[in-house]
């Protein structure tokens, strides 16, 4: 795909029914979280991005912040307040430790890679209280 005039929440509600699979980033085959919001990036961009550096099977436990680094080098971070529909959204669990990312599609709901349910939407109501981190897609990448 080339990128660019995709629709992310389009680009995310395609890969519903996914199974989940740890460290995996391929629509109908397998992902997790990370690979979720990665395939739907390259979806939306035309731009592979590789795994967080230090990705392990349990990242969510690794020292440091994988999750929100990789983010960061990768998507435009926004307030949470400025997030809309085809934003990626990264929240808390159990307590301070940002584990768990998704995105927003309409109407309060947000698509996301759930270990033993594989790629769903949701209602966001759950989750809202837990949201640590708001980025968009970048529109096009700078040239390598």
């Amino acid at each position: 795909m080339a990128g660019g005039d995709i629709d992310p929440v389009a680009a995310a509600r395609a890969w519903i029914g996914t199974p989940y699979r740890a460290g995996a980033a391929l629509r109908g085959v397998g992902c997790d979280c990370v690979g979720l919001v990665r395939g739907v990036l390259r979806d939306v961009t035309g731009r592979h991005v590789p795994a967080p550096h230090g990705w392990r099977a349990d990242w969510a436990a690794a020292p440091g912040a994988p999750l929100l680094d990789a983010a960061r080098r990768h998507l435009i971070e926004l307030k949470p307040a400025e997030a809309r529909p085809g934003d990626v959204v990264a929240f808390r669990m159990g307590g301070a430790r940002v584990a768990h990312c998704g995105i927003l599609t309409d109407a309060g709901r947000v698509v996301h890679a759930a270990e033993g349910v594989g790629v769903v939407e949701v209602t966001l109501a759950a989750w809202r209280g837990r949201i640590a981190f708001c980025a968009r897609f970048p529109v096009r990448f700078p040239a390598l």
